[in-house]
């Protein structure tokens, strides 16, 4: 699957795309395709900072 990680704090340009092999549901989990999702404001607050 492919996904935009944050492996380190700072702007924009610290985020990755990268491949990863798909999720496996073990009991008692749901796994769900999902085609977009969304990033609040609050979000963009995690990458800027450890606090």
């Amino acid at each position: 699957m492919r996904a935009v990680q944050l492996t380190e704090f700072g702007g924009p340009e610290v985020l990755t795309v990268t491949d990863l092999p798909d999720p496996v549901a073990v009991e008692g989990q749901q796994i769900y395709d999902i085609q977009a999702a969304g990033v609040n404001f609050a979000d963009t607050h995690h990458r800027l900072s450890s606090n």
